[in-house]
């Protein structure tokens, strides 16, 4: 890529706005909001999908598709329809630039969760769902509509709230309660992100990122309230994990 080429990668970056951090290369870094490459570890992601084939449900910006895909996955379909259709201010843009800049193959459809069926998109040896099931006002069938296109594993990650409760429980967000964001619908805790996994028919369920003390979530919720002006109180009372599960 020589020098204009670079200039006018830049430009097309400055165009959008980006929630993915990537790396474009020729020290042209995308200003995201999310620290994706940051996020990789937490997950546990693979350092191998070789042989695999990968769905990534809620792809947004796809990072995490083309990470897979880096990976050695044999296929990677990234699917949306939220940030596609244009719902908020993150669309496919940035999706579109990314794999124009990487040159993939990771395929694309525009689809609901709720329209995921074998029929409609096949099925996966690995699916990533990820920051998808808060957004969902029927969490339960959200997920099993994803755990019927997976063969064989899921990596989770979610909101998880009511944290002083053992047994499955869930908080329902009427309005703009977490973030400020009208799109944030639900809040089960780990017992019921567990056993919502198992309902859709995956046998082993390891929790690979749990919940933080009370310190780092109070210290989040600071700094957001600060840079953001979201309430406090939600974001200390909640936090995120991540499981890994198995058919």
């Amino acid at each position: 890529m020589n020098e204009q080429e670079i200039q006018q990668l830049r430009a097309e970056v400055a165009q959008i706005t980006w929630y993915h951090t990537f790396d474009l290369g020729h020290g042209v870094v995308t200003p995201g909001m999310d620290n994706s490459p940051k996020k990789l570890s937490r997950l546990r992601f693979p350092d191998s999908f070789a042989g695999k084939t990968v769905l990534d449900v809620g792809a947004s910006q796809g990072f995490f598709s083309f990470e897979a895909e880096k990976r050695g996955a044999q296929r990677v379909l990234a699917t949306d329809s939220f940030h596609w259709l244009q719902k908020t201010h993150i669309t496919k843009a940035g999706f579109d630039l990314a794999k124009k800049v990487y040159q993939s193959k990771v395929e694309e459809k525009l689809i609901d969760v709720l329209e995921l069926s074998p029929a409609a998109v096949g099925t996966f040896d690995v699916v990533l769902f990820l920051g998808v099931l808060y957004h969902m006002k029927h969490p339960l069938l959200a997920l099993e509509k994803a755990a019927s296109v997976t063969k064989d594993m899921m990596i989770l990650e979610t909101v998880v709230d009511m944290l002083g409760c053992r047994r499955p429980a869930m908080a329902y967000y009427a309005g703009t309660e977490l973030s400020a964001d009208p799109t944030n619908w639900c809040g089960p805790n780990p017992a019921a992100v567990a056993a919502m996994l198992r309902t859709v028919g995956f046998k082993r369920i390891e929790v690979v990122a749990g919940i933080r003390p009370w310190w780092f979530r109070a210290a989040r919720a600071f700094y957001y309230w600060k840079t953001r002006g979201v309430q406090m109180i939600p974001l200390v009372r909640t936090d995120r994990i991540v499981i890994h599960a198995w058919k």
